[in-house]
């Protein structure tokens, strides 16, 4: 069983997965960590995270242990995880990676939920559920200026809001598979739900169009 999770910075598509996922028993992967990972490792090297080969080589370099690395959640990595996930190279170096923890679960786990921007699209197209979690954005700059005021950042909402406005266009206006929906996503918006909320309506959106041997 394959859940693919797809949507915007700061619509909870990480939290829903995670809480997915242990709901059923599933492997989880954070797709976006891998890019934040390949531009954590181009910063440290002292390189250019727009460049195509220095990004396509961190890359290929990639070990599972810097998935864990505190400093993913910094706003430089952010930026230049922005700037490694529209370089081809990088995007094909990941996507056999994704794959395979898609259709092989470690553990031994009976399925998978991988969120990103583009699971349902591209990585995962065969997944059996595809949801597409956003909320507006104001609601998703006011949970991302909450998250930084709660690890001491001292984070000004205006900034925030522009940050993010300029990153969904720029996930979105992409030529490297865009920000979207696929075709047959279910959307979820969280704008007015708790992560309870959010847990109960996804589930039942997966209980809906689950196969009769999956999750139910």
């Amino acid at each position: 069983m394959i859940i693919a999770i797809d949507g915007p910075a700061g619509a909870g598509k990480g939290t829903l997965a995670h809480a997915i996922a242990r709901h059923y028993g599933y492997a989880c992967l954070d797709t976006g960590a891998l890019y934040r990972a390949v531009g954590l490792l181009v910063l440290r090297r002292g390189g250019d995270p727009a460049d195509s080969a220095t990004a396509g080589a961190a890359a290929r370099a990639l070990t599972p242990d810097l998935l864990d690395d505190p400093a993913l959640k910094e706003d430089a990595t952010a930026a230049a995880a922005s700037q490694v996930a529209v370089l081809p190279e990088v995007r094909a170096a990941l996507l056999d990676f994704q794959r395979d923890f898609a259709h092989n679960p470690p553990g031994g786990r009976p399925g998978a939920v991988l969120d990103g921007r583009d699971v349902g699209t591209v990585v995962c197209p065969d997944a059996d559920i595809k949801l597409f979690v956003t909320a507006s954005v104001e609601a998703r700059a006011d949970r991302r200026v909450k998250e930084l005021r709660q690890r001491g950042v001292d984070a000004i909402r205006e900034h925030v809001l522009e940050d993010m406005k300029a990153r969904d266009a720029r996930d979105a206006e992409r030529a490297e598979a865009p920000l979207k929906p696929a075709a047959d996503a279910r959307v979820l918006d969280t704008t007015d739900l708790d992560v309870d909320a959010a847990l109960r309506a996804a589930l039942s959106l997966i209980a809906s169009r689950a196969p009769h041997d999956g999750p139910g």
